[in-house]
């Protein structure tokens, strides 16, 4: 399906409109000056981009691609290349040099949004200018989503997202679900509107019948890992883990503490505020390591599922068909509007929630071997490892993949805050197994 099918310019410059949008949002309480508000610095730290630049980076890389490369405009500000470009603008670099004020960052941002908008719209005979475009808004949606993070990780106040009543209180389900196994088509397809790069292309695996926790790991399921010694148990880790594990002395996950008036009991922190544990012991376990996880697993005798085993689960059904987007619907969206068929009422995405959900919650998007929330709520880690798939094709923007290829850990689904336009049963998320930052969770299977 070619890109404008699915989405018609119209649509895809409302896209780029509401993504420009939620990226002010994502900065919206932040003063117009950084003497005023010293968080749009911040301390350095090797996980985050202080926010300044990161917004910064933001507008740079939307008039690169598209005003500069493709239509050989000029530059809506100056020296945005020496300031922005993630490529040459080293990490630890981003604390020290001059940026442009909060106050021209953000008339940056929305004058490159508002001239991107009109160039799809009168794309002057260039008819990739769309999916250049489409390209931009999924960079925009990662970025807010890594805004959502630095919050959490620098201590700030939730983002601004109006929590919404999205669901009635379901039943709790627990155990596993079996999955018969069989060919998979791994990855994207020709037939898909857009895809990342290392996405393509889809070709078959065999996957053996295995058996999936139905929901992913609750912080009460833990918690009992936590009390059982779980972080002094050496046995449990990899030797990479214990490497990580000592150089942090992590002696329970980065968010929690014993709580201030009950001993036996832990808090974790979620922004701002110190939330019980045992309260929430119905939510997903969040922002936890990839090392983490497999500890974890080891002490519970379960295993992290593949990536080819989650795709299996999330896209293909008992009679072999795969739905390349979501389980739920038709593929692509509506046939008369093209919107994302993910809504409010089947997956905590888009940030609607305003936080994570009940595990059990959104029986209706259910996968179709009846797995809870394979979409939305927590990022999953995966046991595989990034790499290409065959017949790799680089994306004009070879920095977003390639690089990191055997250095990271794939994970798979989205989160509450992911957008849901930028999601999909192929999708691939990955990050390197010592960061606890990402709204990440994980789920089980049976060995």
């Amino acid at each position: 399906m070619e890109l404008t099918e699915w989405a018609p310019p119209e649509r895809i410059a409302g896209w780029v409109n509401d993504a420009t949008n939620r990226v002010l949002e994502a900065v919206g309480d932040l003063a117009d000056t950084v003497d005023d508000d010293p968080r749009w610095i911040g301390p350095y730290l090797p996980i985050v981009n202080p926010p300044l630049w990161e917004l910064g980076h933001i507008g740079w890389f939307a008039e690169a691609l598209v005003h500069r490369r493709l239509h050989n405009l000029e530059s809506l500000t100056e020296q945005v290349d020496v300031m922005y470009d993630s490529a040459k603008v080293s990490h630890k670099s981003r604390w020290e040099m001059d940026f442009l004020s909060p106050e021209r960052s953000r008339e940056y941002v929305k004058r490159v949004g508002d001239s991107l908008a009109e160039l799809v719209l009168d794309d002057k005979g260039i008819d990739s200018t769309a999916h250049f475009a489409a390209y931009v808004v999924t960079h925009h949606d990662a970025h807010v989503e890594a805004l959502t993070y630095t919050r959490q990780t620098l201590n700030l106040p939730a983002p601004f997202v109006a929590p919404h009543q999205i669901h009635e209180q379901e039943e709790t389900v627990k155990g596993d679900a079996n999955v018969d196994g069989g060919r998979l088509l791994l990855g994207g397809s020709r037939r898909q509107p857009f895809l990342q790069d290392n996405e393509k292309w889809a070709h078959p695996v065999h996957v053996e019948p295995f058996s999936m926790s139905i929901t992913t790991v609750t912080m009460a399921d833990f918690a009992q890992f936590v009390e059982d010694g779980g972080y002094n148990n050496d046995s449990l880790w990899s030797e990479a883990g214990l490497e990580w594990r000592n150089g942090v002395e992590a002696q329970h996950p980065a968010y929690w503490r014993r709580a201030q008036h009950q001993h036996d009991d832990w808090e974790h922190r979620v922004f701002q505020q110190w939330r019980s544990v045992s309260a929430d012991h119905h939510l997903p376990m969040t922002y936890v390591s990839w090392h983490e996880a497999n500890a974890y697993c080891q002490w519970a005798d379960r295993r992290l599922p593949t990536e080819a085993e989650w795709e299996f689960a999330a896209s293909t059904d008992s009679a072999g068909t795969k739905r390349w987007q979501f389980p739920w619907e038709s593929e692509f969206g509506d046939p008369d509007t093209g919107e994302n068929p993910a809504s409010p009422h089947v997956a905590a995405l888009d940030g609607h929630t305003g936080g994570v959900v009940d595990v059990s919650a959104f029986a209706s998007g259910a996968g179709p071997w009846g797995h809870r929330q394979l979409f939305g709520n927590v990022w999953e880690w995966t046991s595989t490892t990034f790499e290409p798939y065959p017949n790799f094709e680089r994306d004009h923007y070879k920095e977003n993949s390639e690089p990191w290829f055997g250095t990271r850990q794939v994970l798979r689904g989205g989160s509450w805050a992911t957008r849901s336009r930028y999601v999909r049963a192929t999708f691939r998320n990955f990050f390197t197994p010592d960061r606890q930052d990402v709204i990440a969770g994980f789920r089980t299977c049976a060995k």
